[in-house]
């Protein structure tokens, strides 16, 4: 299995981390903005899904860059359409520091496809379907059908959108040139579900007593010690503490918990959430109907998608295949954080065609 950039080695790491002269620190928005246009696909009615029949009659995507070769960008459960800033909506996106003018996925020279995952629209008492990552595919192969598009370039998947992404690539070989997969496996970890069960059975719990914010937040908060490695919080947060209100003792990394609790769940609804975390759990892809060529990427000390479980892809995909492994405090967010080296990986991945 060849791999150019050695990613077993010291050396492969240092050229990962510094290898994107074009991107923008801190995933900062572009002072040029790209084009961009949304829209909505019809799906099949009725939509019968892998597992049931699904409530949704559209999926909404945007597609930001208007021209050159196309490439789907998909992100974890709380990800959205909006990509990157651009000129119809300047306000930052979810991947603000890989996708844009002269950023890695370059949208003066690629357009970049971002949907809204099914079940993201759910409000509150709602009811919850079975979604599997197969249903988003057949999703995202309408968003292609409705914007004209045949055959992407690439599709560049991230933590659940890794998932999706080897879904699409397993149900539709013919409609990607490429798939580049982060964070992500064939199938979810026996731990991993263990803790979503657990944050589920918080999440159901709260919204049957008529507090699934609060619940929703305590789900987010237990997420985020897995999300994480024990070396970042380590380094960030000491012993301190204070006495609340109450008279308990408040540490000060449960401070950064409640907060980024607090923060997801005014975004979030609780059945949006209970939903994507559900499909991460019901993900299954055969490794051997993937014949399309693939670039994975494994993050050593992620507890969600082991760098052990990615390499058991790579042995086990029909296709060519490129494995990466990165070195990295942030675990599983590093696609979020390691903003270097991502775009080391995607502009070596997808580069040299899209400037041709």
């Amino acid at each position: 299995m060849s791999d150019p950039l050695g990613h077993v080695s010291a050396s492969c790491r240092c050229r990962l981390a510094s290898a994107s002269p074009r991107r923008h620190a801190g995933g900062r928005v572009s002072a040029v903005l790209a084009a961009a246009r949304t829209g909505e696909a019809a799906l099949p009615a009725p939509f019968l899904g892998e597992h049931a029949r699904l409530p949704f009659a559209a999926a909404t995507y945007e597609i930001t860059g208007d021209g050159g070769p196309a490439v789907a960008v998909l992100g974890g459960i709380s990800a959205t359409r909006h990509l990157a800033a651009h000129e119809g909506d300047p306000s930052p996106g979810w991947w603000e520091a890989q996708v844009g003018p002269g950023r890695a996925i370059d949208t003066t020279r690629v357009r970049a496809i971002g949907i809204d995952y099914l079940g993201a629209g759910l409000r509150e008492g709602d009811a919850v379907p079975l979604v599997s990552t197969a249903d988003q595919a057949r999703a995202l192969a309408a968003v292609l059908d409705a914007a004209g598009v045949g055959r992407l370039h690439a599709l560049v998947g991230a933590s659940y959108g890794g998932m999706v992404a080897l879904a699409f690539a397993a149900l539709f070989p013919d409609r990607a040139g490429q798939v580049v997969v982060l964070s992500a496996a064939h199938q979810p970890h026996p731990m991993a579900t263990a803790v979503r069960a657990v944050q589920r059975r918080v999440v159901r719990d709260g919204v049957a007593c008529g507090r699934g914010r609060e619940a929703l937040a305590l789900a987010r908060a237990l997420a985020m010690t897995t999300y994480r490695t024990g070396r970042e919080l380590a380094g960030r947060f000491g012993g301190g503490w204070t006495v609340d209100g109450e008279g308990a003792a408040r540490f000060e990394v449960e401070a950064y918990l409640d907060h980024q609790g607090s923060r997801y769940a005014r975004r979030f609804t609780p059945e949006r959430f209970l939903c994507l975390s559900q499909s991460i759990d019901l993900h299954r892809v055969d490794p051997a109907a993937v014949t399309v060529p693939c670039t994975l990427l494994a993050v050593r000390g992620d507890p969600i998608a082991p760098a052990w479980q990615v390499a058991e892809l790579a042995t086990r995909l029909a296709g060519p295949c490129t494995r990466h492994e990165l070195d990295s405090i942030y675990g599983h967010d590093a696609f979020l954080k390691e903003d270097d080296a991502v775009a080391s990986l995607l502009t070596h991945a997808l580069g040299q065609e899209t400037r041709a």
